[in-house]
């Protein structure tokens, strides 16, 4: 069997990976020992990113006329890539993380939802939360009012309820009426 059989299924891999992919980051795995490679394997894992080292000059076929294809300059020495489906930032998130705790892992590249973005730009893509939280902090914004209104109104039912409240609203306005009687 020629080589080039051989190799067109790990191309095909590859392609069908990156094809309806978020993103795609490519990293330089060099000097990260056993026990961090199987640590960070284990944070993308529960990210939900696959993460696989391939050849690269497999990859810069996969990569060819796809989003993906401004990376291949970049294939050069031990590259590994991560890739979302779902979750445009989480590869970015987590290898940058993890970067800071293992400095033999170097950012190379990426493609976030069609853009290139260098190994800074990445650090930058990973700053930004995931999509649940920012629907947190979203909701929560919008929550915040709702339950305050549901806290006065709470605590006007605790003081003796509408009737109370009304007993003390002409008191408050009393000073008001005069003021035009005098005028």
């Amino acid at each position: 069997m020629a080589k080039v059989e051989l190799k067109q299924p790990i191309v095909q891999e590859i392609s069908e990976q990156i094809k309806d992919a978020q993103s795609v980051v490519l990293v330089d795995y060099r000097g990260l020992t056993v026990e961090e490679d199987t640590q960070l394997r284990k944070q993308l894992r529960e990210a939900g990113v696959v993460y696989k080292v391939y050849k690269n000059t497999l990859m810069n076929f996969a990569f060819q006329g796809t989003d993906f294809e401004s990376m291949s300059p970049l294939l050069k020495g031990p590259s590994a890539i991560a890739v979302s489906k779902d979750d445009a930032t989480a590869p970015a998130r987590v290898l940058a993380k993890f970067a800071k705790t293992a400095p033999a892992l170097e950012l190379k590249a990426g493609v976030v939802e069609g853009t290139f973005y260098d190994a800074d730009g990445i650090k930058t893509v990973a700053s930004i939360p995931s999509r649940e939280e920012l629907l947190s902090k979203f909701l929560g914004s919008i929550q915040s009012p709702i339950s305050n209104l549901a806290r006065v109104l709470n605590q006007i039912a605790e003081k003796g309820g509408p009737a109370a409240a009304a007993e003390a609203t002409p008191a408050a306005e009393a000073p008001a009426e005069e003021a035009p009687a005098e005028a």
